[in-house]
C-alpha cells in the first residue's frame, strides 16, 4: 500500500497558516506528499521548502483571481495537487493548510486504509471534526460547523474536490465511505484578531466580487481587529493539542477570553442546539458523501 499526501497554500505567512504543522502531521503516514504553492505576497514558498523531509514535493501554480463564485478556485487549487499524484500510489491523504491530526489517530488511519485497500467499493474515508475559535482554548460548537468530512479517497482521477473544496465527489456523485474514528483539527480561525480581521476579508474574495467585499454588507470586516466575540456557540476544550503544534501554542501572543455559557442562537437553531447535544444526533444535517455501513 501507497500514500501520498496532498495539499495547496498561498500567503501563507501573511495570513498565518500552520501549514507546516499540517503536512508534519500526517507525514508518517505517507510515501510522498504533494505541495502546491500558489503564488504568493510573502515567502510562503520558502516556508514550505523549510520542510525537511525527502518525501515532500513541491509544484507551483497560478490562482486565477477572476474566480469569484462559490469558492471554486479552492476546489481547482485541491484538484491541482491531486492531479500530480503519480498512478502507483493507492490512497490520497488531503489535509488542508489550517487542519492538522493528532498522531494519537495515525495507527487508526493507516490500518483503515490498509483494511479497505482491496475493497473497491471504500472510495474514501471520513474523519471528525474540532473547529477550534479565537484561540487553543475553545471549540466552536454550533450547527454552522461541519462535524465530518472526507479527507483520505481513492487515487481515482474521477474524484474531484467539491464547490469549494470541503469535499469531494466521483463523477459528480457522492463518495461511498467508511467513518473513522479519527479527528482532524481545524485552526483556522485561531489567529491574532488582527490577522483573522485580514484573512476573514480576503476569503471573501473567494465567494464574492470587488464592489460587494467592500460594501457595508461585510463592515465586520472593516475594524482594525477581528471581533471573535459574535460566535453563536462555543465550549471550552478539555483535550491536548497535536504535539507538531505546540511550539506555536507557546508563542501564541494575545489574549482571547471568551463567554462559553452566551448563545447567540435563534429560536429554531437553540432548539437543534439543545436537541444535538441530548442526543448526539444533527437533525437536516447537510452530508457530502454516502456512509457505508
Amino acid at each position: 500500500m501507497k500514500v501520498c499526501g496532498f495539499s495547496f497554500i498561498r500567503n501563507a505567512v501573511k495570513y498565518s497558516f500552520p501549514v507546516v504543522e499540517s503536512v508534519k502531521s500526517i507525514l508518517p503516514v505517507c510515501d510522498k506528499f504533494i505541495m502546491s504553492v500558489g503564488e504568493s505576497e510573502d515567502n510562503t514558498l520558502d516556508l514550505i521548502q523549510s520542510i525537511d523531509s525527502d518525501k515532500l514535493e513541491i509544484i507551483h501554480s497560478v490562482w486565477d483571481d477572476r474566480l469569484r463564485k462559490g469558492g471554486e478556485v479552492l476546489a481547482i487549487e485541491t484538484n491541482k495537487a491531486f492531479d500530480a499524484i503519480p498512478e502507483e500510489y493507492d490512497w490520497a491523504f488531503y489535509v488542508q493548510a489550517d487542519e492538522i491530526v493528532h498522531e494519537k489517530f495515525l495507527d487508526t488511519i493507516r490500518e483503515a486504509m490498509e483494511r479497505y485497500q482491496d475493497q473497491p467499493k471504500v472510495e474514501g474515508l471520513l474523519f471528525e471534526y474540532l473547529h477550534f475559535f479565537g484561540s487553543f482554548r475553545y471549540i466552536a460548537n454550533s450547527r454552522s460547523w461541519y462535524r465530518k468530512e472526507v479527507r483520505v479517497v481513492r487515487n481515482d482521477k474521477n474524484i474531484r474536490s467539491f464547490r469549494d473544496a470541503q469535499g469531494f465527489r466521483k463523477s459528480g456523485k457522492q463518495l461511498k465511505v467508511k467513518a473513522l474514528d479519527a479527528f482532524v483539527y481545524h485552526y483556522g480561525w485561531v489567529k491574532h484578531p488582527r490577522i483573522m480581521r485580514n484573512k476573514a476579508l480576503n476569503n471573501r474574495r473567494y465567494w464574492h466580487p470587488d464592489e460587494n467585499v467592500e460594501n457595508k454588507t461585510f463592515k465586520q470586516f472593516h475594524q482594525e481587529q477581528f471581533d471573535f466575540t459574535k460566535v453563536d456557540s462555543i465550549q471550552e476544550f478539555d483535550g491536548d493539542h497535536p504535539a507538531v503544534i505546540k511550539d506555536l501554542i507557546e508563542k501564541m501572543n494575545w489574549d482571547i477570553k471568551l463567554d462559553i455559557n452566551k448563545k447567540q442562537l435563534n429560536l429554531r437553531n437553540k432548539l437543534l442546539h439543545w436537541y444535538e447535544k441530548q442526543t448526539g444526533k444533527r437533525l437536516f444535517e447537510y452530508k457530502n458523501y454516502t456512509l457505508i455501513k
